[in-house]
């Protein structure tokens, strides 16, 4: 898993306008974030944007397929993430709206891992009924 620096200031070129964007290396490979959410990987000098099962769909219909990577126990994939049709990184209007939906999967997801999250607090009435 590698990513060129190069490739990393295209598709940081490429996704101007979305928000602020920033890209953290990884593992080789990077993450690029919209506002602090996650919504892209980029491995291989190709770029990978999240979805989900509604958006998937899009993706399978441009001929692409999930992230993936070696692991010695052989090949993992992660199929939140697809790689981006080629012809997109050629149409910045069209890519930016492949994007915004990635950063919305990735936001619903955040979110939900939040709310997850918290514990729940009891209330004041059950709190009173143990004294």
């Amino acid at each position: 898993m590698t990513v060129s620096a190069g490739f990393i200031d295209q598709v940081t070129e490429l996704l101007q306008g979305l928000g602020h964007i920033t890209v953290r290396r990884m593992f080789g490979g990077a993450a690029a974030y919209c506002d602090g959410t996650v919504f892209a990987l980029l491995d291989e000098d190709c770029l990978y944007f999240k979805t989900d099962e509604a958006g998937r769909a899009a993706f399978e219909a441009e001929g692409t397929g999930p992230f993936s990577y070696e692991t010695k126990n052989g090949p993992a994939q992660i199929a939140s993430y697809y790689r981006v049709p080629e012809r997109l990184m050629d149409d910045p209007e069209d890519l930016h709206v492949w994007a915004r939906n990635a950063i919305a999967v990735g936001r619903r997801e955040a979110s939900a891992r939040t709310t997850k999250a918290r514990p729940k607090r009891a209330s004041l009435k059950s709190k009173q009924s143990t004294r």
